[in-house]
This record gives structure tokens, sequence and C-alpha cells, in this order.
């Protein structure tokens, strides 16, 4: 059975709420008329259970149950290295 699951991938933009953290992720999409690509950027709430996320952390989030109003993804992972 393959997992339906939205997995995605951004930057922890704020950690100042408990157990939630802000990441910012971003794709790039093509002009309908022109072709060009640019880049488009989305914020999305995530559960944090553990609050091990920080400001500035490349993160793996993904789709789960409601947790909120607005909190519809949990933390996945924070993943090595530096901003990107």
């Amino acid at each position: 059975m393959e997992n339906k699951q939205k997995v995605l991938e951004g930057i922890v933009v704020s950690d100042s709420m408990n157990k939630t953290v802000v990441v910012k992720v971003a794709r790039f999409k093509k002009h309908a008329l022109y072709g060009k690509k640019f880049k488009v950027h989305k914020k999305f709430k995530a559960h944090d259970a553990k609050n091990e996320a920080k400001k500035g952390n490349f993160v793996k989030i993904i789709e789960s149950k409601p947790y909120s109003k607005d909190k519809r993804f949990k933390l996945l992972e924070v993943l090595p290295g530096a901003l990107r």
C-alpha cells in the first residue's frame, strides 16, 4: 500500500509557539503564458511534540490529522546541514 500523505521540506521561520513550528516551503511554478519559472512560498504550521526544531533549521514535515484550526502537518525530522 502506498503512502498518500504529503511530505514537504522547508525552513523553520518561527518556533515561538509551544509544540508548533511555522515552516516556509518553497516550490517552482511555471508561468502559463510565458513559460518562465518562478519561486513561490507557502507557510505551514506543523506539530512539534518535543519542541526540537529551532528557527533556521531545515526540516521535513508530513501531512497528518488536524491538530487545530490551521495545523495539519507534523514534524517528521530535522535535517542536518545549514540554511538552504
